[in-house]
């Protein structure tokens, strides 16, 4: 199934993966309202949260490491990094982790179609070093409920590296942003719709747009997890030490395992980093934290 996917993502740009992850959300559901209101809350009012999201498309996005461990679970699910590391390579990080609520009628979702990259790598995008973002639907996502559009790579060829958003008027514009509109982009969109648990892969270079939700009331749920190459240091959009000493990050690190961890860039069992002394400290730092991988590799040089 994924070298299916591979040579889609590849080829276009973008490749929908249909409830990939329908099994595993039902932890991360059950703590999503830690997060975010529940539809009715939302619409009703009767959650006092409902102003945080009026009026900023951006305003429902909460960053890792999240209140809902669960939902820090599922960026890291091991079938997603399966899934980055067919994309970018088997040593992955994750760069960056993101849940997002949209409601119906709270602000214009509506995007430009655009590219990421800008504030996903210091220069531009390579080939050769692979970014993927992934995007989970939490909900079953009809074309009524804000799905991202995509456009495949072969309606993009002539398309430069900027300008890099694409109004649907014709109107000023700068180096960034085209003054000409292109009807054929918009024409050439694909919708990625899915049940929940469908996960959507893009690559920072392809162009894509988030859409309005019209179902009334309706309510979008996502987490969009980043992942590139362990050697791309130049592709990054935070640094986890900035938000290591935080009680959301000490209960996600209390419940993850190595491979996790070692996608935040957590020093592997065996790396030489681990002694005797460090296994100490560490656990004193992280009491939760089951050390008995990183203690049995020891010295083992792995």
């Amino acid at each position: 199934m994924l070298d299916d996917v591979v040579a889609a993502w590849r080829r276009d740009g973008f490749a929908v993966l249909p409830g990939y992850l329908a099994d595993a959300l039902a932890p991360a559901l059950d703590e999503l309202t830690t997060c975010f209101p529940t539809p009715d809350g939302f619409h009703d009012r009767t959650d006092p949260r409902h102003i945080r999201f009026r009026g900023d498309e951006f305003a429902g996005i909460d960053s890792f490491p999240f209140a809902s461990v669960e939902l820090g679970l599922l960026a890291l699910h091991p079938r997603l990094l399966d899934l980055a590391g067919a994309l970018v390579g088997d040593d992955v990080r994750l760069y960056s982790a993101e849940v997002w609520a949209k409601y119906t009628d709270a602000a214009d979702y509506d995007q430009r179609l655009h590219r990421d990259f800008l504030n996903h790598t210091l220069v531009v995008p390579s080939a050769a070093y692979p970014q993927a973002e992934l995007f989970v639907y939490l909900v079953d996502v009809a074309a009524d409920l804000g799905p991202t559009r995509l456009v495949a790579r072969r309606h993009t060829a002539d398309v430069p590296v900027l300008p890099n958003w694409f109004p649907r008027t014709d109107g000023d514009g700068d180096r960034f942003n085209a003054a000409q509109r292109r009807p054929d982009l918009y024409a050439a969109e694909t919708p990625a719709l899915g049940p929940a648990g469908t996960v959507v892969a893009w690559s920072p270079d392809t162009v894509h747009r988030g859409t309005g939700l019209t179902r009334e009331p309706g309510a979008l749920f996502t987490l969009h997890a980043c992942f590139r190459p362990a050697a791309m240091e130049w592709g990054q959009r935070v640094g986890w030490v900035d938000r290591s000493h935080t009680p959301d990050w000490y209960r996600f690190v209390g419940r993850a395992n190595p491979r996790q961890l070692g996608a935040l860039g957590f020093p592997p069992p065996g790396h030489p980093f681990w002694t005797p002394d460090t296994l100490a400290a560490t656990a004193l730092r992280y009491p939760d934290l089951d050390l008995r991988p990183w203690r049995e590799n020891v010295g083992s040089g792995a």
